[in-house]
């Protein structure tokens, strides 16, 4: 099938705002994909070639793309540079240029899906000496041979910057519409649930394809990664026994990150909620699962909390957060940031899920499998009680002794990914906090020139990211032992950086936020409609995703609770 096709196709997706619309458009196209049996190919709707959750990236800057771009249509890369000043949109920079080279020539090769699919997938195994010669080589190669359409969309491909509209809902509706158009709203569930539990999209696709018994049967396999269940704030005590039952396990809320500890064939691999393999980095935990976990296979989800390795005191997340990231030094960092392994879950063991168990047999597991060892491993602290009086001593016990609150959880509940209401809850002390992602920048003047350091921060809404608020403080001027410092994000953001203007910067979202602020009030400043007001950043949050952050129906709630507030007082 020839790329102009997916090109068209991409089109029409950016011409229409409807949501039906889009959802119509793609479930035509995979239908004809499906009879190719290029199932690989619905990745390219997210800007990708691999599952979700493969951490592989085409490790691709608007750097290289100049490059590229110069070396494909023998243009200068300061004319390009200037170009891309005035209109902000490299894509579109390609456009032109392929355009201009077309009209020069008589014939030229089409350009098929395969061929560019081949090529990206290429790119993301390119390391080393040369790498970038040959990454420049492999697009060159496509670019040569592509329209003005078709090289906006490589370059946007490349750039993780399609600009469809496509969320994970409307390929989910897409496929249900192009394989269970007359029991959708059924298929809807199941078809989510398999992504969520496979993390992969193409997989999802053949099994509808094929039939509703086929994707019934995708499960959950050790050795990889998958997307986590997770809670719904509460108010207070009296909404989460509403919420989750009259009566309910209550549970330390720990201030650590979020890790999948997965077992299979004698070999422990350990994820984060983003998906990512990080068990190069903590071969303290590996042992310790080796060591204390009975089992030949399982997938533990658990917390990991830092100490202090001379005090023994519990140390917030901001503390060790540094070793999620790192790849170097790491016997030092595991004596000088220890963890602790908090396990409060499991959805697989010994060859079976055990994600449709309810939540107290899954706890009992836990308890018989995970041999508790004080600063290595151990279950959650739990109770479980029907009396409200004795949850709140539970709750107020956790605050003196410096967790973050309490989880509540439904005893009868299932395992289920995502947000999901009447499964699980968090209870924090009042504090005004969002996950937020970074959209756009500014760069400092004086002592802070040349460093990004107030940032628009943006809100979800479906696939769109609406900016909430404008945050200036919160981060160090210096290494402190703790703390992100202004240096480190903007080393962060500028390989992010997607258009410049003078001194601001529109930032891919990807960087994601703890903010703190007084309260949400209206406001026709931000694309959201609101704004926070004092807000401040908490942390920097490398183990969360874009996914992970505040949407734009909890700004409205949060928003409208408050106002109710003030009238009732």
């Amino acid at each position: 099938m020839e790329y102009c096709e997916l090109v068209n196709l991409y089109g029409k997706l950016d011409k229409t705002s409807s949501r039906l619309e889009k959802v119509k458009i793609l479930s035509d196209f995979l239908k004809k994909i499906a009879q190719k049996k290029e199932f690989q190919w619905i990745y390219l709707f997210k800007g990708r070639v691999l599952p979700d959750y493969d951490s592989g990236e085409f490790g691709i800057s608007d750097h290289l793309i100049i490059k590229a771009l110069s070396f494909s249509f023998g243009i200068e890369k300061e004319v390009i540079q200037e170009k891309l000043r005035k209109i902000g949109d490299i894509g579109e920079i390609a456009k032109e240029l392929a355009e201009k080279k077309k009209q020069r020539e008589l014939f030229f090769k089409k350009l098929t899906i395969q061929k560019v699919f081949e090529n990206l997938k290429k790119l993301i195994s390119i390391t080393g000496k040369g790498a970038i010669e040959k990454k420049i080589n492999l697009i060159a190669e496509l670019l040569s041979q592509s329209s003005g359409e078709e090289a906006k969309f490589i370059v946007r491909t490349l750039l993780s910057d399609l600009r469809i509209g496509i969320a994970d809902g409307v390929i989910r509706d897409a496929i249900c519409e192009a394989f269970f158009s007359d029991e959708k709203e059924e298929m809807q569930e199941k078809v989510e649930e398999a992504f969520e539990i496979s993390g992969d999209f193409a997989l999802v696709f053949k099994a509808a394809a094929t039939g509703k018994r086929a994707l019934e049967e995708i499960d959950i396999v050790p050795g990889k990664p998958v997307r986590v269940m997770l809670a719904i704030k509460v108010a207070d005590l009296e909404e989460a026994f509403e919420v989750c039952g009259k009566k309910v396990a209550l549970e330390y809320k720990y201030d650590g990150f979020r890790m999948i500890i997965s077992k299979k064939d004698k070999e422990i691999k350990l994820f984060t909620r983003k998906l990512e393999d990080v068990s190069l980095q903590f071969p303290d935990v590996l042992s310790v699962a080796l060591e204390n976990v009975k089992g030949d296979s399982f997938v533990l989800d658990s917390e990991v909390v830092g100490f202090n390795p001379d005090t023994k005191e519990y140390m917030p997340f901001e503390a060790i957060s540094q070793r999620i990231k790192r790849k170097y030094e790491i016997e030092n960092l595991v004596r000088k940031l220890p963890v602790e392994v908090n396990v409060f879950d499991i959805l697989y063991y010994n060859g079976k899920s055990t994600m449709k168990l309810p939540f107290i047999e899954r706890r009992r597991i836990i308890e018989k499998i995970v041999k508790a060892e004080d600063f290595k491993i151990k279950p959650s602290v739990q109770i479980i009680t029907d009396d409200i009086n004795e949850a709140r001593e539970f709750y107020e016990n956790a605050l003196r002794l410096g967790k973050e609150g309490v989880m509540i959880k439904n005893l009868d509940a299932p395992y289920k990914q995502g947000r999901r209401v009447g499964y699980m809850v968090k209870l924090k002390p009042t504090i005004n906090e969002l996950d937020l992602v970074i959209v756009g920048a500014e760069y400092g003047s004086g002592k802070r020139g040349g460093l990004l350091t107030s940032y628009i921060v943006a809100c979800r809404d479906d696939n769109n990211f609406l900016e909430i608020g404008k945050v200036s403080s919160g981060l160090k001027e210096k290494e402190e032992g703790k703390g992100t410092t202004y240096e480190e994000m903007t080393f962060l953001l500028k390989p992010l950086i997607l258009e410049e203007k003078e001194s601001y910067v529109r930032i891919k979202p990807k960087v994601v936020v703890s903010v703190t602020y007084q309260n949400i009030q209206k406001s026709p400043s931000y694309s959201s409609g609101y704004a926070l007001r004092f807000p401040r950043i908490l942390n920097f949050r490398p183990d969360r995703d874009v996914t992970d952050i505040a949407s734009l129906d909890e700004i409205k709630k949060i928003y409208n609770y408050s106002t109710r507030k003030k009238k009732d007082l």
